[in-house]
């Protein structure tokens, strides 16, 4: 799989991933656990880029991009991922497209180093979110 990285997107994430972080491109509709929405108005078209300080091996798949980041999805992310997928930053946001079109005009960014990644309970937070989600 492979991702253009725009130098919109190529200057917010410089500013804002630290140097050697791992990168995931995520659903974000509650079937992972970097997940803190969910419901089925969100499935697959909810994205997210998570930056962790270490690869998590739930994600197998390399996303080669010309940005040089360590970039990595599932295999259930994937199948939401066409052709020709690119990323950009437009109106302050985070677009993510493919050949089909725009898959989010509007995708998180979060980052977490592997120690606050285990503190978290972001299942608790989910739960908390779900009255106002969907």
């Amino acid at each position: 799989m492979e991702m253009k990285i725009k130098d919109a997107a190529k200057d917010y994430l410089a500013e804002n991933v630290a140097a050697g972080s791992v990168l995931l491109l995520t659903t974000d509709d509650g079937s992972n656990r970097y997940s803190t929405i969910g419901g089925s108005c969100a499935i697959g078209d909810k994205f997210q880029l998570v930056a962790l300080t270490e690869k998590d091996p739930a994600y197998e798949i390399p996303v080669d991009n010309n940005a040089g980041y360590q970039l990595w999805t599932s295999q259930t992310d994937a199948i939401y991922l066409g052709n020709g997928l690119s990323l950009d930053r437009v109106h302050n946001q985070l677009a993510l497209r493919d050949d089909s079109g725009i898959i989010d005009s509007a995708v998180g960014l979060i980052t977490y180093t592997a120690e606050e990644k285990s503190k978290l309970d972001l299942k608790k937070e989910m739960q908390t979110l779900g009255t106002r989600i969907c």
